[in-house]
Formats: structure tokens, sequence, C-alpha cells
């Protein structure tokens, strides 16, 4: 049996056009020894600072059990501390350290310098209209 779909495969294209750009990142993310996980971790934290977990969960996409994981590589490695709040001893909060907050600043350089390119290469207006486009998907798909 056939289904004629009529609608183009849009989970697949948005993951293929994430594929596309990560492309570009990992490269420099393989050379500091950091996952894709880890980064959006760090990214998180550079641009919050100090975040109670469960929002670096949503925020950085990784369930609660993996960003266990991910969080005690990372602070093996050096790059967050974790703590209980100092408000609600129920909750931990992580913060980048000097070391990952570096790390963080020398990665965001060459990511910036690559969005800059994209902005070049499809101009400001579509780049804002993609991000413009994009945030009305996530808006209208919530539940």
């Amino acid at each position: 049996m056939n289904t004629a779909f009529v609608h183009r495969n849009l989970p697949r294209l948005l993951l293929q056009a994430r594929e596309s750009v990560m492309a570009h990142t990992r490269p420099s993310l393989r050379e500091h020894s950091l996952s894709d996980q880890q980064w959006r971790v760090l990214r998180v934290l550079g641009e919050h600072g100090t975040v109670e977990t469960g929002r670096v969960a949503r925020e950085a996409f990784i369930l609660g059990p993996s960003l266990t994981g991910v969080l005690s590589r990372m602070e093996r490695d050096g790059l967050v501390r974790r703590e209980r709040d100092g408000e609600d001893q129920r909750r931990t909060v992580v913060e980048a350290t000097a070391r990952g907050l570096k790390l963080v600043e020398k990665l965001s350089r060459s990511i910036e310098a690559h969005y800059e390119w994209m902005e070049k290469s499809l101009g400001k207006q579509k780049l804002a209209q993609l991000y413009e486009l994009l945030d009305e998907v996530i808006e209208l798909e919530q539940p």
C-alpha cells in the first residue's frame, strides 16, 4: 500500500537542517573534546550564568537522566560546578567554571562567524524570517 503524503517530511527537514548547521560546528567542539550535548549545556550557562538543572535540561533539550551523566562528565573535566540551591535544598543549580566560560567565549567566536556567513549568504531579512518562522512553529506546536 502506498500512502500519498501531500506535504514534505518536516521533522526530517528540520533534522537535516540541524545536521547541516552542526557540520560546521562539530569539528570545533571535537577539537575541545566536547559533545553536542555538552556544548548545549555550556551555551545555556554562558547565556544565563547559574541555572537550575531543570531549566538546563529544558533549554539544552536533554532528558533529566541523561543530563545527570553529561553534568558528571563536565564536572569531572572542570567545565561546570554543581551545588544545592541556597533557597531550595531540593534543587540543584549548575554554573560554568572559569575554564568552561573560556571555552564558551572561544567557541562562540567561530559559531558567530558561521552565523554571520549564513546571514550574508541568505540575507539578513531571510535569516530573520527563518528565526521567526521557527519560533512560530514551536509556539504553534506547544501543548
